[in-house]
């Protein structure tokens, strides 16, 4: 993969309440490592970084605006002149001015992470390839948790994120991992 002189780095809800022990057991313990590798490498080379903030519009969630959860874990606080984007649905582009933001900035190509893989993370990966943004989604500086399907059979953190990883793959983002990306950055 060639990666573009301003390709952005989107990080997405890496606020205090996504580490509330209620959501359950996630995957990919390794993933906010990832995360602050890619971020180091952004911010070294100086591309654009998108931190994105979800403000919950339900009372009883983790991203309620009226307590700490909302707030970015200081390890992902956005520095002077990085983007800030706040959501109130899991998809990023939503009612943010985020095309158009990207678009004003001539940014085509989005390295996307964070969390959850099969929520925010994946409906933000499709509208990017949607919209036709160059999206790649970061398999292992992303995470989700244990989930039941619709029919109520319970599934592992690790198998809703390769699900989630298979419906974005090869239709509206490529999925890779974090060492690919760090190898194109050089």
């Amino acid at each position: 993969m060639e990666l573009q002189a301003n390709a952005a780095l989107i990080i997405i809800d890496q606020q205090k309440g996504i580490l509330h022990p209620r959501l359950g057991r996630r995957n990919n313990a390794q993933a906010e490592e990832r995360m602050l590798e890619l971020l180091g490498q952004w911010r070294r080379s100086a591309r654009p970084v998108i931190h994105v903030q979800h403000l919950s519009r339900s009372e009883d969630s983790v991203f309620w605006p009226q307590q700490s959860g909302v707030e970015f874990q200081q390890r992902f606080a956005p520095q002077h002149g990085e983007w800030l984007i706040q959501k109130q649905v899991p998809d990023a582009f939503c009612a943010t001015g985020l095309e158009a933001k990207l678009r004003d900035a001539q940014i085509g190509q989005l390295i996307i992470v964070g969390v959850a893989t099969h929520n925010s993370v994946e409906s933000t990966a499709r509208t990017a390839g949607n919209l036709g943004f160059d999206a790649w989604v970061v398999e292992d500086a992303c995470f989700t948790f244990d989930k039941a399907d619709y029919f109520g059979k319970a599934h592992s953190a690790e198998e809703v994120h390769a699900m989630s990883l298979g419906n974005l793959h090869g239709e509206y983002a490529t999925v890779v991992s974090t060492g690919l990306i760090l190898k194109a950055g050089r």
